[in-house]
């Protein structure tokens, strides 16, 4: 594999100061695993062609090991059943936490996506935080409708978590469009299954990470 920190071989922007990349396997289950398989592919930087580091490859087995995770997590877990408020705060922490990684997060949607290490920083970036900030704000006004029905009776709607959400997201822009699914549909309550493209996976592998703190 090309060394990725060989600002050299790159155009304008520097990206010698790119930290390791620390996230490559699939992320299932608040874990980082091998695929099933244990198949990888290589992530490449667009600019020059080269291999920046190898992703494991999800298949079949290892999509539906996630959807049973997200099932059961769902279906027993915490998050469908705190407060909206609470759902609000973690999403808030979570915002905090890209806002104080964006350097790391910026350089690897750059490498990763041919983006503008400044634009990422400056655009993309920020947008995730405040998407997120947005809907942490919006989880805990979530509510339903009474409706006046014939014959003297009242019906009323309740606005509550469907279940999984799968999300797929198209690669160029892999973290504005992360956050544009993943974020409403936290705030709601629901548990997810994200499909990053697998032309720019590593940005996503790192939310995975903040996630989980």
């Amino acid at each position: 594999m090309a060394d990725h920190c060989n600002g050299s071989s790159h155009s304008s922007e520097s990206f010698a100061n790119i930290p390791p990349i620390k996230f490559t396997k699939l992320f299932i289950n608040g874990n980082f695993v091998d695929s099933v398989s244990g198949k990888t592919f290589e992530a490449i930087d667009p600019r020059t062609g080269e291999a920046i580091t190898l992703v494991s490859k999800g298949d079949k087995e290892d999509v539906d090991l996630a959807v049973k995770a997200a099932r059961f997590a769902f279906d027993n877990g915490p998050w469908p059943r705190l407060s909206g408020s609470e759902r609000g705060r973690i999403l808030m922490k979570f915002a905090d936490l890209i806002e104080e990684n964006i350097e790391e997060i910026a350089s690897l949607d750059a490498i990763n996506g041919g983006k503008l290490f400044s634009l990422c920083k400056l655009i993309d970036i920020p947008a995730a935080s405040m998407a997120l900030r947005y809907y942490a704000g919006a989880a805990d006004k979530i509510h339903g409708t009474v409706l006046k029905l014939s014959k003297g009776l009242q019906g009323y709607t309740l606005r509550e978590p469907i279940g999984v959400v799968g999300a797929i997201i198209p690669w160029n822009f892999p973290t504005i469009m992360f956050f544009m699914k993943v974020a409403p549909a936290l705030a709601a309550g629901c548990t997810i299954v994200v499909k990053p493209a697998e032309q720019t996976p590593l940005s996503a592998l790192y939310y995975a990470h903040l996630a989980k703190l």
